[in-house]
């Protein structure tokens, strides 16, 4: 059975007593028991943040990492660092780092492969942009994102990586993704992943959904077969808003 995930990604938000403010409040929430809950706070808090969850079912995580191990890489963190703070899991390939960051598809294959070489898991992104969507060109798009960052793997690597749709026409935009919509797209990518690696591993892979998922839609979009869970934004920024779409299972 896959697992079901909502990850709380905080972005560039919240300082060192908002997170400790945030991470007490998250404590008294209670989520479901078959729910994988994870939050991402900044770079600077995720030594506290650890510390403050031990012993909790919440998960801390990192958003970003670089695919070398050291080096002159002003500004950047390596995969060993966060292993070193307690981190298992990081996001890579987010829509943000893409678009702001000009990551392209072979960086992240080098991304990945550094994650996977130390151990850690990963919450893989990718999708498409407004103009995609219009043009109907948004499976070719996907298709393209997954393949060239992640179809170098052998199949047992996939059992370490989680899948995050993100359509990114959908998020801060005024446009609205509709829960068929989502699972329209988490079937295709499954379908994708079946047609390579076989229709085992990609039944067993988590595909969660990352298009502006609030407490309002969360129901009706988990409620899809291939619907997985979300990987949350803004909503993550409030207990009660972030737990109301865990328990939205």
């Amino acid at each position: 059975m896959r697992k079901k995930i909502v990850a709380g990604n905080w972005k560039m938000n919240n300082d060192l007593a908002q997170t400790e403010t945030l991470i007490t409040e998250l404590k008294a929430q209670n989520g479901a028991a078959d729910v994988e809950v994870m939050i991402a706070p900044s770079f600077t808090n995720l030594w506290q943040a650890f510390n403050a969850l031990k012993g909790s079912s919440i998960e801390v995580i990192a958003q970003n990492m670089h695919f070398a191990e050291s080096g002159a890489y002003t500004g950047e963190v390596s995969a060993a660092m966060l292993k070193s703070v307690g981190i298992k899991t990081v996001i890579l390939g987010h829509s943000e780092r893409r678009a702001y960051f000009n990551e392209s598809d072979a960086i992240l294959a080098k991304k990945v492969d550094a994650a996977l070489a130390n151990e850690l898991q990963i919450i893989f992104c990718f999708g498409e942009e407004l103009a995609d969507r219009k043009s109907g060109n948004q499976e070719a798009i996907v298709a393209n994102q997954i393949r060239n960052a992640l179809f170098h793997l052998n199949a047992a690597a996939f059992k370490n990586i989680v899948l995050a749709y993100e359509p990114v026409w959908a998020i801060g935009t005024g446009e609205t993704a509709t829960a068929e919509q989502a699972q329209d797209m988490h079937a295709f990518i499954r379908k994708t992943i079946a047609n390579t690696y076989g229709a085992e591993v990609a039944d067993s892979i988590s595909i969660l959904y990352g298009g502006s998922c609030k407490p309002s839609n969360a129901k009706e979009i988990f409620a899809k077969p291939d619907v997985d869970g979300g990987l949350i934004g803004g909503a993550a920024l409030n207990a009660s808003d972030f737990f109301a779409i865990v328990n939205a299972f």
